[in-house]
C-alpha cells in the first residue's frame, strides 16, 4: 500500500496470529510534548536535576507515550480506521529512556464471530530486545472496508524560551545594579522595575514627580518603602536628574519609565552634562527565537532613523560587545539588505561592503563581518547553501544589522508578534547601559531587559568597555 494511504483490515479480514508493528525512539521533545497535552509535569520526566537524585537517576519517558504508540498501531494498522477500543490491561516493566527505540508488536490473539470482537497481545521492547511493556487490548474490529489518504501531520516546533532565562540566570550571579528608573508613573513601568528588583537584579531609584509614583503604587497595591524616591516637578526634569545621578556615581544604569524615549535620550546626549562618549547611541534587542539555535540581536530598531556608514560602524560595535558580554566570544554579524550582491541600485549594499572591509582594517573589533546578506540567508544554512555563499556568517548569524530603524523595527516585532520570539531591549553607547522598554513589553521582556544591563555593567567593570574615551 502507498505510505500516503492507510487502509484497515475488516473482521473478517483478520486471522489469529495476524501482526503488525512499529517503531519509535523518543526523544526530549516528544517527552514535553506529552507533559503538555497530558498536564503530567512529573518531574521525573521534565526536570533534569530532580531525575539524576530519582531511582533511574536521569530523565524517562512517561509510561503512557509507550502505551499511546500501541493504541497507534491498533488505530492506524491492525484492525486500523474504524476500530472501536473497548479496553486494555498494560504491566510497565521497565522505563523508557532518552534516544530508546521501541518497537512495538502487536498481535491478534483470539476473535469473537459474535460480538465483532478481536483480542490482541500487545508488547514493546526496547533496542536492546528487553521487554518495556506488555497487555492485552479488546477492540471492536469494523466491518467496512477504509482506505484513506494518510493525514500528515505538522511539524511542531516548541516555543522554549531558554536563552532569556540562561541570561537571567547568570544576571542573578552579580550584585543588584543600582538603577534610576526615570518617571515611573504608570503601572506597567512601577511594576516592572519592583519585579527587577524583587529578583535582585536592580536596586532601583525611582525618579520623578513623587506624588504620581506614590499615587500609582497605592493603586496598584504596591509598597515602594523600601526604595529611594526623588521628587522631581516634570519627565524632563526626571531624566536630567537620573543622568546627574549617574555623574554622580550613585547609579549604573538607566531605566526608561513611562515618558518617551526620545525625552530620555535628549538628557543623556546633552554636551558637558549628559553621559556621551566618542560612540555612537544605538539599541540592540537580544531575542529568544523558539526556531533558532542560538540568541539573536537585532540592530537598531529604536534610536537611530537613517544611520550614515560612520553611525553604522558605531552601531556594529556596540551590538558586539554586547555580545561579548553575554559570554560570545566571536559574534556572527550579518549586515543586511534585500539581496547579497553588492550594487550601486541599493546603497544598503555598499554600506554592507564597506562595513566588511572597516572590520578587514581594525576599525571595527571582536567579530565575523559579512553582508550584504539577505535576511534568509543570514539565518538559514539551507538558503545560503542554495544562493552558493560560502561564508563563516551566513546561516548562523548572531547579530542582524538592519539598513535603517523601519526595518529593523519591522523586523524585530514580527519575530515577536509571528515568530514566538521573546525580547529584550537596551540602548548602548552611553557611559551606563540604559534600559529601554515598551509599553507593550510583558513581564519577562523587562526583566530580561534589566538582566542585559546587569551583564553590561560586569563586561564594563572587567575592562571590556571599548567605548573611548568620554565627551
Amino acid at each position: 500500500m502507498p505510505q500516503d494511504m492507510i487502509e484497515n483490515l475488516t473482521f473478517d479480514e483478520i486471522q489469529v496470529g495476524d501482526q503488525a508493528q512499529l517503531e519509535r525512539a523518543l526523544t526530549l521533545q516528544d517527552i514535553k510534548l506529552f507533559a503538555i497535552i497530558s498536564g503530567d509535569v512529573n518531574p521525573a520526566h521534565v526536570d533534569e536535576d530532580y531525575a539524576r537524585s530519582s531511582r533511574f537517576h536521569e530523565v524517562v519517558g512517561h509510561g503512557m507515550w509507550g502505551g499511546s504508540l500501541i493504541s497507534t498501531v491498533l488505530g492506524t494498522q491492525l484492525p486500523g480506521p474504524g476500530t472501536i477500543y473497548l479496553g486494555q490491561t498494560l504491566r510497565f516493566l521497565k522505563p523508557v529512556k532518552l534516544g530508546d527505540r521501541l518497537t512495538v508488536v502487536v498481535t491478534v490473539k483470539a476473535k469473537d464471530s459474535d460480538g465483532q470482537q478481536v483480542l490482541l497481545d500487545c508488547e514493546c521492547r526496547n533496542q536492546l530486545g528487553e521487554a518495556i511493556i506488555s497487555g492485552e487490548a479488546r477492540v471492536l474490529a469494523p466491518r467496512e472496508k477504509i482506505r484513506r489518504p494518510r493525514w500528515l501531520a505538522p511539524e511542531v516546533h516548541l516555543a522554549e524560551r531558554t536563552h532569556l532565562h540562561r541570561l537571567m540566570a547568570a544576571a542573578l550571579e552579580e550584585s543588584a545594579l543600582a538603577t534610576a528608573v526615570v518617571h515611573p508613573v504608570d503601572a506597567l513601568s512601577l511594576r516592572g522595575a519592583l519585579d527587577a528588583a524583587e529578583a535582585g537584579l536592580i536596586e532601583p531609584v525611582l525618579v520623578g514627580p513623587a506624588h504620581k509614583i506614590q499615587a500609582v503604587a497605592e493603586q496598584e497595591g504596591l509598597s515602594i518603602d523600601a526604595y529611594s524616591l526623588i521628587d522631581t516637578p516634570h519627565s524632563h526634569a526626571a531624566a536630567e536628574k537620573a543622568v546627574a545621578l549617574v555623574r554622580e556615581g550613585r547609579v549604573q544604569a538607566l531605566m526608561k519609565g513611562s515618558q518617551h524615549t526620545d525625552e530620555l535620550l535628549r538628557a543623556v546626549v546633552k554636551k558637558d552634562v549628559g553621559l556621551r562618549t566618542e560612540r555612537r547611541l544605538s539599541h540592540v534587542f537580544a531575542f529568544d527565537v523558539p526556531t533558532y539555535s542560538r540568541p539573536l540581536f537585532i540592530t537598531d530598531a529604536a534610536i537611530n532613523i537613517y544611520p550614515s556608514l560612520e553611525d553604522k560602524r558605531d552601531i556594529v560595535q556596540n551590538a558586539i560587545e554586547l555580545a561579548h558580554a553575554l559570554g560570545i566570544e566571536v559574534p556572527r554579524v550579518a549586515v543586511l539588505s534585500a539581496v547579497e550582491t553588492v550594487t550601486p541600485a541599493l546603497p544598503s549594499t555598499l554600506e554592507a561592503a564597506a562595513l566588511c572591509k572597516m572590520a578587514d582594517r581594525g576599525q571595527i573589533k571582536g567579530g565575523l563581518i559579512d553582508g550584504p546578506l539577505a535576511f534568509d540567508n543570514a539565518v538559514s544554512p539551507q538558503a545560503a547553501e542554495t544562493k552558493g555563499i560560502v561564508s563563516p556568517v551566513a546561516g548562523q548569524a548572531d547579530i542582524l544589522v538592519a539598513p535603517d530603524l523601519e526595518a529593523a523595527n519591522m523586523l524585530a516585532k514580527q519575530l515577536e508578534y509571528l515568530g514566538g520570539a521573546e525580547g529584550a531591549g537596551i540602548a548602548l553607547g552611553a557611559r551606563v547601559p540604559i534600559i529601554l522598554t515598551s509599553r507593550a513589553d510583558d513581564a519577562i521582556t523587562r526583566m530580561a531587559s534589566c538582566a542585559l544591563a546587569v551583564l553590561f555593567d560586569r563586561f564594563q567593570r572587567a575592562g571590556g568597555f571599548q567605548q573611548g574615551k568620554v565627551k
